[in-house]
């Protein structure tokens, strides 16, 4: 049997250069298998003839094949050869699907019947991808993030970031930390008042299950983020939409009532409103007068070049030490990078970073010293002023364009957002608006997920604008309002 084109140009990308040859065969046909780029009953070349083909040796293609067949993506057929798996050739997979053990009646609690933001795991692959948060590798620093790496890669610097940590974290992230990212933000925070997280989510979870418990009155926002009503759903019983306005959250009754409240003042996830100062100082008066915390999830600062953006965040302006501050890289950098902080009075630091050694001990150290290095060469700096003007010239096209384009629906984005939130036309669903801008190329993000009942956003979605090529832009707008107003998703 001779190897024909489609099964070169498979292996066409295989890496040579290390060991374990028969695994990385494995994984290619696995992964072939898996997105259907090989259907059931294909017949895979002989072991001779791919051994050949691939210049390895016969041995390896035959312990891969014979993984795969133990695996069940594979079957031998006598005196016929090696085929994909049909499914009636996979009785292995029944065996396996938990059933039997009774797994779901041991859970504890069952995260996986939560409603969660999803967004399409090869959402890069998509021509228009209005997507929020996510990374856009054209305005990634590739040669200053490699410049930091290799200078935090010298054997003097790995001696000193390569051990243990226990429960510390690296200094010169600290104290870049505290001398030139967080004066930014008007904060200016002492020693021990900082603490390392594996992103803002990771920090919004430690503090969920340092400060909640099952009787703990705590307030969220409605609309708010997805993620922090599951992280406070799963720990308390005692859980209040706080009352929300335009311009965020309302320092009345119901917030004096809540022991703890978490709140999104920078730009409230996801309608983009920025609290004025006036209602942040009312806040962080009834939160002092009334024993509240505060817990403010800064998510998407540092990359504004508006105006007044630069309004002082709620840790800034607090003297009662009632407000704990969470920040995160993954929006300014990248979201894989993974790195965020906790800016708290020492003695909520110091419990975190208990809790945090119980969980994971530290976060790499490795990375946390290129970041520090990117930081202190004054690469962040000059990425923020890039950055923040191509998201600017982004958001100003969008918003000449949605008046023309959309005239049927309301939009809001606060000055510095990298989002715009849309109210669409009576009739609306935005479920069905994602699906059918997806099948034209078109992500954006569905709103119901945001509210606490899903019926009061299934006219809204959002429309981010940080994954998004600029000149992409016009042209995704003009598909999207196509399927708006020919009543596609009505």
């Amino acid at each position: 049997m001779q190897i024909d084109t489609a099964w070169r140009l498979l292996f066409g990308g295989m890496e040579r250069d290390h060991q374990g040859l028969s695994l990385r065969v494995r994984g290619i046909i696995a992964e072939a298998i898996e997105t259907g780029m090989l259907v059931p009953d294909t017949r895979v070349p002989s072991s001779r003839s791919l051994s050949e083909a691939l210049g390895i040796s016969r041995n390896t293609v035959n312990a891969a094949y014979q993984l795969l067949i133990d695996d069940g993506f594979l079957v031998s057929r006598e005196r016929s050869g090696v085929y994909v798996a049909s499914s009636q050739d996979r009785p292995a997979e029944k065996a396996r699907d938990g059933k039997a053990c009774g797994w779901a009646a041991r859970f504890a609690i069952r995260p996986s019947l939560m409603p969660q933001i999803t967004k399409p795991r090869d959402w890069m692959d998509y021509p228009y991808p209005f997507l929020f948060g996510q990374f856009d590798p054209s305005l990634f620093p590739t040669n200053p993030w490699r410049e930091s790496v290799k200078a935090a890669s010298s054997v003097q610097e790995i001696t000193r970031w390569a051990r243990d940590m226990i429960d510390d974290d690296d200094p010169d992230l600290l104290e870049q930390l505290r001398h030139k990212v967080l004066p930014r933000r008007g904060i200016f925070a002492g020693p021990g008042e900082i603490i390392v997280t594996i992103g803002s989510q990771h920090a919004l979870s430690m503090l969920v299950q340092l400060l909640v418990g099952r009787d703990t009155p705590v307030g969220i926002e409605n609309p708010g983020y997805p993620d922090m009503r599951h992280m406070v759903g799963m720990a308390t019983t005692d859980m209040r939409a706080l009352t929300c306005d335009r311009h965020g959250v309302v320092p009345d009754a119901v917030f004096a009532g809540r022991r703890v409240a978490f709140v999104t003042v920078g730009h409230q996830c996801p309608t983009t409103a920025v609290m004025p100062i006036g209602r942040r100082r009312e806040l962080l008066e009834a939160a002092s007068r009334h024993g509240v915390v505060l817990v403010e999830d800064d998510y998407e600062s540092d990359l504004s070049v508006e105006g007044d953006a630069d309004l002082p965040c709620l840790k800034s302006l607090d003297r009662a030490d009632c407000v704990i501050y969470t920040g995160s890289f993954s929006k300014i950098l990248a979201p894989g990078l993974r790195i965020g902080y906790v800016v708290a009075p020492k003695p909520v630091i110091d419990e975190l970073r208990v809790l945090r050694r119980l969980m994971l001990r530290h976060p790499p150290t490795n990375n946390q010293r290129s970041l520090a290095t990117f930081i202190q060469l004054g690469h962040y700096r000059q990425h923020l002023r890039r950055t923040a003007t191509v998201l600017q010239e982004r958001a100003g096209l969008i918003a000449d364009l949605l008046p023309e384009l959309l005239p049927g629906c309301r939009f809001r984005r606060d000055f510095g957002a990298k989002s715009f939130w849309i109210e669409g036309p009576p009739g609306l669903d935005s479920r069905e608006l994602v699906h059918a801008a997806r099948a034209q190329g078109v992500l954006v993000e569905a709103g119901d997920i945001f509210f606490l009942d899903p019926a009061e956003g299934q006219r809204h979605f959002r429309l981010g604008f940080t994954s998004i090529a600029t000149h992409r832009i016009e042209p995704g707008l003009r598909r999207l309002a196509a399927l708006v107003q020919d009543g596609r998703a009505c």
